[in-house]
């Protein structure tokens, strides 16, 4: 079983900056793809942003909402995943989670976690 572990959530005014973390742990034997999701109040949860291990080519893919403003970046030894927000705006107020593909070690198969999230408001 895997973990996800957020951090970095909190209040920033408009125009501002966040980092949000997340740590993966557990029986992995590799991380295909790591990514980040979120969800506004009355709202489904959307995709932010998510990018594929570096032997997977480490690409990116971001939503149309966030392109130029967030970036994506991952640290494969650690199974760490970041996303530096910049500029952010009211409408990027939701909670953010952190999901994973992996392989577990000694499995034929692929699974999905996912974290439990970590809020991010962005009011004046």
């Amino acid at each position: 079983q895997v973990h996800l572990v957020e951090s970095g959530g909190g209040l920033v005014q408009p125009g501002g900056s966040l980092r949000l973390s997340c740590a993966a742990s557990g029986s992995i034997y590799r991380i295909n793809q790591m990514g980040w999701y979120r969800q506004a109040p009355g709202k489904e949860r959307e995709l932010v942003a998510t990018i594929t291990s570096g032997a997977l080519g480490g690409n990116t893919n971001y939503a149309d909402s966030v392109k130029g403003r967030f970036t994506i970046s991952r640290d494969n030894a650690d199974n760490m995943v970041y996303l530096q927000m910049n500029s952010l705006k009211p409408e990027d107020t939701a909670v953010y989670y952190c999901n994973a593909n992996y392989r577990p070690i000694r499995s034929g198969r692929d699974y999905l976690a996912w974290g439990q999230g970590t809020l991010v408001t962005v009011s004046s």
